[in-house]
């Protein structure tokens, strides 16, 4: 047996050193694709920032676990406790008047009975009205009661349409595709595709999938990634967390507020699957520079997506209107999809978006199609199944009532406000600045005043009647400019003015902006608590 064993050779070394040598390779493998990965991070981000990042997600840490100390612990949870009910304060009504329906009613209630049980909810909050009096930025986007009457009735004429089904709903679908290829045209793409959504950030989601799902299709692109400016809508990153892709949020250029495109193209690597510009941004009102963002797109054979969702239907109207612009739309090369919001400066219902494609081809990403369901085969354009037709038809009746002329009016009047404000605010309110040239219906201000705190003029503004929006990184205010706030431009630029002078002659106060922006940005563990806040917002929502 001594002698067999000693005739044949072991195979137990070579084994041993082919596994060896396969370990050695997949540690290769892992060392090159950490060290691109990491390579390509600090390309996007610099190495200045990425170094700034690394040191406040040291502090953050350190702080954390300070906070977990028994001591830290019962404050911390003490004032968030006060946060909690500031908010419910806020938000939900208390007191002998108020009546509370969690459970269904025995027996069905009568018509007048639910109106005027409306009208007494109404009646608990002191805000129901304020929109009405043009003092809030954004958020209604009223045109007139003659539409809301024209959109009213076509919601009664389609209650129970659903899109879903369009043999059933044969009118529905004719305008549906209708409003899409309107819309297609306002932004010169008479030969493009799209669709409806529920709104700017479904639109936002939905482009944000198209690419994903094209890239890889086309380019075997397994680890998407994505550049955007700071600036961006936040449902860039929404839709970064919801579909696995990677975000790199560029810095934009201090005094443009512009996407800085030299950052940008740094950060597009061979994973990149879309560009982002906006025309306009929602913190300052400002516009990318389209064209410049388009170069870059075609040069690397990626998608460009193009937020008009605050823009709407004032950027296509603005040389009709009179005022100068730059380009933005499909003209543009490498321009391959622009979201819309209709329920914007459209003035149609809340609830209805457009995003657009430069082809068909390209939208056939977005689809969703199963073809082996029990239920049968199902396919859907956007998100929802189920839709709103009403939505829909409010939506095709308000694009036909207003038209080019009224839409050309109402970019006028709007926009002329809001050019009135900038130029008020930097020929008479030396303590303020305005973000960039914003060209279109937003203008957003800080302070360059030691003594003035732009949030602190912003909370002191709400005192006056004023819903305007607190920004961060920097820190300033802006106003959405709509049809309701136009006609009050010199009422906003006295309150401003009184606030101003008010803001200095006192401490900074504890209003919503100072308490909730300033904690933000004055801790590296800011962000955290403003997020359980935010969080606690978000409950008090369903709070009965």
């Amino acid at each position: 047996m001594n002698t067999v064993r000693t005739l044949i050779p072991s195979t137990r070394p070579n084994l041993t050193s082919a596994y060896d040598s396969l370990r050695t390779l997949v540690f290769i493998y892992v060392l090159l694709t950490q060290t691109l990965k990491a390579h390509r991070h600090l390309r996007a981000r610099g190495v200045a920032t990425a170094a700034k990042d690394i040191w406040q997600w040291t502090v953050r840490q350190a702080i954390m676990l300070a906070l977990r100390l028994p001591s830290n612990r019962k404050k911390v949870e003490r004032e968030l406790g006060q946060a909690r009910r500031d908010i419910e304060g806020k938000l939900v009504p208390v007191g002998p008047h108020v009546t509370r329906h969690v459970a269904l009613p025995v027996k069905g209630q009568s018509p007048e009975w639910i109106l005027q049980e409306m009208a007494n909810m109404d009646a608990e909050s002191s805000h129901t009205d304020m929109w009405k009096h043009g003092k809030v930025s954004g958020a209604v986007y009223h045109g007139g009661d003659d539409l809301s009457k024209v959109i009213v009735d076509a919601f009664a004429r389609y209650t129970v349409s659903n899109p879903l089904h369009p043999d059933v709903f044969p009118a529905i679908r004719k305008m549906e595709a209708e409003v899409v290829a309107m819309c297609l045209r306002m932004y010169n793409c008479p030969d493009g595709a799209g669709t409806t959504t529920s709104g700017g950030t479904e639109s936002i989601l939905m482009s944000v999938k198209t690419h994903r799902d094209w890239a890889r299709a086309t380019k075997g692109i397994s680890e998407p990634e994505m550049v955007v400016p700071a600036s961006a809508h936040v449902a860039f990153a929404k839709g970064a967390a919801y579909f696995g892709i990677k975000i790199h949020e560029i810095p934009v250029n201090p005094v443009t507020r512009k996407a800085d495109l030299r950052r940008i193209e740094r950060a597009i690597n061979g994973n990149t699957i879309m560009v982002v510009g906006s025309a306009v941004n929602f913190p300052d009102g400002n516009q990318d520079d389209i064209v410049g963002l388009g170069r870059l797109a075609k040069r690397y054979s990626i998608g460009l997506h193009v937020d008009c969702c605050l823009g709407s239907f004032i950027m296509p109207f603005l040389e009709k209107a009179g005022f100068k612009t730059e380009p933005f739309d499909f003209r543009v090369e490498g321009v391959t999809a622009i979201s819309c919001d209709t329920h914007k400066y459209g003035f149609a219902p809340k609830g209805n978006s457009v995003i657009m494609y430069r082809s068909a081809e390209f939208r056939e990403y977005q689809y969703y199609v199963h073809t082996t369901w029990a239920g049968g085969v199902y396919a859907s354009p956007s998100i929802a199944g189920s839709r709103p037709g009403s939505l829909i038809a409010g939506t095709w009746a308000a694009m036909h009532y207003m038209g080019t002329d009224g839409y050309t009016e109402s970019c006028k009047a709007i926009v002329s406000a809001t050019k009135a404000i900038a130029a008020t605010i930097r020929a008479e309110i030396p303590e303020l600045y305005i973000l960039g040239d914003p060209p279109a219906s937003v203008v957003a201000f800080g302070s360059k005043h030691p003594a003035v705190n732009v949030l602190e003029v912003g909370d002191l503004m709400a005192t006056r009647g004023w819903h305007l929006n607190a920004l961060s990184n920097p820190a300033a205010v802006h106003i959405a400019v709509t049809r309701l706030s136009a006609p009050n431009v010199d009422t906003f630029i006295a309150d401003l003015k009184d606030c101003i002078r008010e803001a200095k002659q006192r401490p900074s106060g504890k209003g919503t902006m100072v308490t909730l922006y300033g904690l933000g940005q004055s801790s590296p563990v800011g962000p955290t608590m403003v997020g359980k806040v935010a969080t606690m917002f978000l409950d008090t929502l369903y709070k009965a």
